[in-house]
């Protein structure tokens, strides 16, 4: 596995104790995240995704591989395993990250 930057660290922990004001200040004020085939676009809208739709379920996650896919771009594969419908999923998180800012996150499995 190759070495994850700190901030995409960051981000998992945040998610993990729900600790919506540090996620999102993870973000720079222009990014954009892509997730269940939606796009949000800035801070505010990507507060509305984690706040909405992205809590509506309760889940761990675990680290599968970890990959540097080009300049500041990450591929991490995690397994979500929670109360939503089929109970466990294989995710891909593809980052682009801009310093100690995420400026563009997709979902996809």
């Amino acid at each position: 596995m190759t070495a994850t930057p700190e901030v995409v660290t960051r981000y998992f922990d945040s998610t993990a104790r729900q600790d919506l004001e540090t996620m999102v200040g993870l973000f720079t004020e222009d990014a954009v995240v892509i997730d269940e085939g939606h796009t949000y676009r800035g801070t505010a809208e990507i507060r509305g995704w984690k706040d909405g739709v992205a809590s509506k379920y309760e889940y761990t996650t675990t680290l599968i591989s970890s990959e540097h896919t080009g300049d500041d771009t990450y591929l991490l594969v995690n397994r979500l395993e929670g109360n939503f419908p089929g109970g466990v999923v294989d995710l891909e998180f593809r980052f682009a990250v801009a310093g100690d800012k995420i400026r563009h996150l997709e979902i996809a499995p």
